[in-house]
C-alpha cells in the first residue's frame, strides 16, 4: 500500500475517532474544571488548568444523584433479566422448534420493529394505568421487557448452529428443555451478552417513556433527574457535565465487561453451521 494512502487512512480513522469519543472527552474536561477557569474561553482547552472533583459532589448537593441511579439500575437490571430470558425462550422456539403459525410470529417480530415507538406510547400508558401500574418502576420496565431486535438476534444465532449437535442429544433422550439449556444456550453467549448490553443501554439511556409513566420524585430514574440540572442550575455547565458522565460511567464499565463476548457475539448467526 502507498504511503499516501496509510496516511489517509489513518487520518480518516483519527477522524472518526474525534467525532465519536470528543464530546465525552470535552464533556468530562468541563466536569473537571473549577469554578475559576472559563470554559468558554477561546481557544478551548481540552485539558483542565484546576482540575477538582467538586462539580460531583455539587450535583449530589443539588439532586439525589445516587437514589436516581439506582432506581435506573434496578430498571436496567430487570430490563437485561427479562430481555435475556425471553428473548432467548423465544428465539430458541423460532428456529428449532416446529410449530403452526412460526413464520407468521417471525414477520409479526419484525414489523413490531418498524412501528415507531412514539406512535404506541399513548396506549401503553392507558394500559398501564388500567393495571395501576403507573407511577411505578414496575410500568418503566414492563414495557420494553422483550424487544423484537433482541428475540430476532437469538433467532439468528440458535438457526446457525448445527442440528447434527441437537440431534445427537435428542437421540440420547434429551428433552427440549434440555437441549435448550445444556446445547443451545451455552452455545450463544456471545449474542446472549449483545443482547444484555442494548436491553442495559435501552433501559438506562430512556428518557421519554419513564418522563410520562413517573410522577413521584423518589421514583425518577437518573435520565430524568438530570433533567433538573439543566433548567433550574442551566447556568452551571460543570454541573451538568458532571452529571453527563456520571450517567454514562456504567455503561462504559458495562461494555468493558462484555467487550470480548460482545464482539464475538457480533459474529455469531452470520455464517450457517
Amino acid at each position: 500500500m502507498p504511503r499516501w494512502q496509510l496516511l489517509l487512512r489513518y487520518l480518516l480513522l483519527l477522524a472518526v475517532l474525534a467525532l465519536t469519543i470528543g464530546p465525552f472527552l470535552w464533556q468530562l474536561s468541563t466536569s473537571l474544571k473549577g469554578p475559576g477557569e472559563d470554559i468558554y474561553r477561546y481557544p478551548p482547552s481540552l485539558l483542565p488548568h484546576e482540575v477538582t472533583l467538586g462539580n460531583y459532589a455539587g450535583v449530589a448537593q443539588i439532586i439525589p444523584v445516587w437514589d436516581f441511579a439506582l432506581n435506573s439500575l434496578k430498571v436496567a437490571l430487570a430490563n437485561v433479566l427479562t430481555n435475556c430470558a425471553g428473548a432467548a425462550l423465544a428465539g430458541y422456539a423460532l428456529a428449532r422448534m416446529r410449530f403452526r403459525g412460526r413464520r407468521a410470529a417471525l414477520v409479526v417480530f419484525i414489523m413490531a420493529m418498524l412501528v415507531p415507538v412514539e406512535s404506541i406510547m399513548i396506549a401503553q400508558f392507558v394500559t398501564m394505568r388500567e393495571l395501576q401500574l403507573n407511577n411505578t418502576l414496575l410500568g418503566v420496565v414492563l414495557p420494553g421487557c422483550i424487544g423484537a431486535m433482541n428475540v430476532l438476534l437469538m433467532r439468528n444465532a440458535f438457526a446457525a448452529l448445527p442440528y447434527e449437535v441437537e440431534e445427537a442429544a435428542y437421540v440420547d433422550g434429551a428433552t427440549v428443555w434440555q437441549r435448550f439449556v445444556r446445547i443451545a444456550l451455552p452455545s450463544v453467549r456471545g449474542t446472549l451478552a449483545v443482547v444484555a448490553v442494548f436491553a442495559f443501554m435501552g433501559a438506562w439511556d430512556d428518557f421519554l417513556w419513564p418522563l410520562i409513566v413517573l410522577s413521584d420524585q423518589s421514583k425518577f430514574t437518573l435520565t430524568i433527574g438530570l433533567n433538573f440540572l439543566h433548567g433550574t442550575f442551566a447556568d452551571n455547565q460543570r454541573l451538568v457535565a458532571a452529571g453527563t458522565v456520571i450517567a454514562v460511567l456504567p455503561l462504559i464499565v458495562l461494555f468493558a465487561c462484555l467487550q470480548r463476548s460482545f464482539f464475538r457475539g457480533v459474529g455469531e448467526g452470520a455464517v450457517k453451521g
